[in-house]
């Protein structure tokens, strides 16, 4: 299918012909080099629209096997959100997948719709494919996850929210479009990356990847958003629900966001992560 949104970002960023990448290279079917990476995980990344349109990523956690490929167009897994969107699949809705292997640099996505069943998720499948490894810091878990429990929420970030933010060398974001699809991406870079410019508004640099834009592209539709930052050491997660404008007259394209609100949640994910080897193609922070 073609996304307007992804052609007109595409056309204002110089691509040669767009609408040639993006949701219209995808296929819905899960090849099996896919399933069997799927299936190897522990940590998968989820993105959707809340029913008041606020779109949030949340976290996904079990021992390799709890996610795994019915079919060729068929995904269970045996999880459910830890919050927020915890409670939000009891109806079939849309949902952006991302898992990712942080230690090997690897990471596919799926797009496609989700229902609640028992203790876990059935996805139905419309956009499969995998990403470069850009961007990606190794690092690898050492401890499993504890059991979520949120911590705490507002509407502006507390001073403690800043400090991590600012030191974040990895984030999520997930975007969506009305008939289109709900999407989550992966976005990295050497700490500092991500500014933050107000007590509930963020700007991160936008860097040079595989020309799809499938989240600027979602952007240019919608600008509802949601950002995950992970606390790596301490198995704390940050979601921030909001809006999101690309700036494109800047010297380094970036997005702007501005908060709406926010969830932190203790447990999420395993503490202690080993130290990250941060990617040798991160661009330096501007100072």
């Amino acid at each position: 299918m073609r996304h307007p949104g992804e052609i007109a970002v595409q056309a204002r960023a110089g691509v040669r012909t767009p609408g040639a990448f993006g949701s219209s290279r995808t296929r819905p079917e899960i090849p099996e080099v896919a399933a069997a990476f799927l299936r190897a995980q522990h940590l998968l990344v989820a993105g959707a629209a809340d029913d008041l349109g606020q779109v949030w990523a949340d976290v996904l956690t079990g021992q390799p096997g709890f996610a795994d490929a019915d079919d060729d167009r068929t995904i269970t897994v045996r999880a459910l959100p830890a919050a927020p969107l915890r409670g939000l699949f009891t109806a079939e809705r849309d949902i952006g997948l991302l898992a990712i292997e942080p230690h090997t640099r690897r990471r596919m996505r799926v797009n496609g719709t989700a229902v609640q069943a028992g203790g876990g998720l059935v996805i139905w499948t419309e956009q499969v494919y995998s990403n470069c490894p850009k961007y990606i810091q190794a690092r690898e878990p050492t401890a499993a996850p504890g059991v979520p429990e949120v911590v705490g929420g507002g509407t502006r970030l507390a001073p403690g929210h800043v400090e991590w933010i600012e030191r974040a060398d990895t984030f999520f974001i997930a975007t969506r479009a009305a008939g289109l699809g709900a999407d989550v991406s992966h976005r990295g870079g050497n700490p500092g990356f991500v500014r933050v410019t107000g007590p509930g508004s963020l700007e991160f640099p936008d860097y040079v990847g595989n020309s799809m834009y499938m989240t600027l592209g979602n952007l240019e539709l919608d600008p509802a958003a949601g950002l995950l930052f992970v606390d790596w050491d301490a198995g704390r997660t940050l979601h921030l629900t909001g809006r999101a404008e690309v700036d494109w007259a800047a010297e380094q394209r970036s997005v702007r966001f501005e908060l709406t609100a926010y969830t932190e949640v203790d447990g999420t994910v395993g503490a202690g992560w080993t130290p990250p080897e941060l990617h040798r193609f991160n661009p330096p922070v501007a100072r």
